[in-house]
């Protein structure tokens, strides 16, 4: 059985290098993950005028979100924080009341042409997402940093650096582990 994953797609780039490295994982591993790339570039603004009823392009993001297993964030970095219009979105997934991210499974991988690869954004997003009204289960101990991305891409958008790959392999196991562990105890709770 493979894991249902919504990749979130922190940039709004066409030339998306975090959106590359999710369509990389999707092809690698989908004998363990069901990769659904998930865009956040229509998603209105948020308000609290109007969080009881949400212009269509921010429900559909968030019917997407609720529609999965797990959660992958997948961050650039824009001055040293999330992306605005990553962090719009979430806003969106955490009104409502249906708390769409509470307790679902979730990792997070940033790629940035730096050399490190968004790990300002990261600690950024995990404190966003400690929030009570979202606070998914994210896989500990597992940060993905690609720094000088650009250089481990090939034309086609594969990574070539055999490391990085490696690396990936590592956390996506150690992420299906994770979540075939909390799954266990939820059935065992029941």
């Amino acid at each position: 059985m493979t894991i249902k994953v919504k990749a979130i797609i922190g940039s709004t780039s066409s030339n998306s290098f975090n959106y590359k490295v999710v369509d990389f994982m999707k092809k690698r591993y989908a004998n363990k993950l069901d990769i659904i790339p998930v865009f956040i570039n229509d998603v209105e603004n948020f308000s609290q005028d109007i969080e009881e009823y949400p212009p269509v392009n921010a429900q559909k993001f968030k019917d997407e979100v609720k529609d999965s297993d797990a959660v992958l964030f997948a961050v650039p970095e824009y001055n040293f924080s999330i992306p605005g219009r990553l962090k719009n979105a979430i806003d969106w997934l955490s009104r409502g009341g249906d708390l769409t991210l509470n307790d679902k499974p979730g990792f997070i991988i940033g790629a940035s042409p730096g050399v490190l690869g968004s790990v300002r954004a990261q600690q950024h997003l995990r404190e966003i997402l400690s929030n009570p009204a979202l606070s998914p289960v994210l896989l500990p101990k597992s940060e993905v940093y690609i720094g000088a991305v650009h250089e481990k891409l090939n034309e086609s958008g594969e990574i070539t650096d055999q490391g990085t790959i490696e690396f990936l392999d590592t956390v996506v196991d150690n992420f299906v582990d994770f979540y075939n562990k909390i799954n266990s105890v939820e059935t065992v709770k029941a």
